[in-house]
């Protein structure tokens, strides 16, 4: 097996406990539960992203990639403040409110930036390489 291989399998792992837990985030209901559901779930959405965006491009460099999906993510949570009919649809299911959200609210920027940061670091732990 080859490093890229490697690298996407180590990914993959990690994946297959981040995105339960990033789901159950949105279903929590103990002590912080507003916290857990909307701060830490952008938080894992960030790290998810980033970590998507390794596999897919295992050779671009970490750095790159987290401030490409913070800016992606920002215009996705700016698109909140629009509410087009085929939009709100999108958002009435669970997938689409999960992956677009439907309120907007600054205060996600910096769950976003921490987020960021957070892949950026797993990516380069899961490439081997130091953080």
């Amino acid at each position: 097996m080859d490093n890229t291989s490697r690298f996407r399998l180590r990914i993959l792992c990690v994946l297959i406990f981040l995105v339960p837990l990033g789901f159950y985030t949105k279903h929590y209901h103990g002590f912080g539960k507003i916290w857990v559901s909307q701060s830490l779930g952008g938080v894992l959405y960030e790290i998810f992203w980033c970590l998507a965006a390794a596999a897919v491009f295992p050779k671009a460099h970490p750095v790159r990639i987290s401030v490409i999906v913070f800016l992606a993510t920002s215009v996705l949570e700016c698109l909140q403040l629009w509410h087009p009919p085929f939009l709100t649809a999108i958002r009435a299911t669970l997938i689409g409110r999960t992956l677009l959200g439907d309120t907007f609210t600054w205060l996600d920027f910096p769950y976003y930036v921490t987020g960021s940061v957070l892949g950026w670091m797993g990516v380069r732990m899961l490439k081997g390489g130091r953080v």
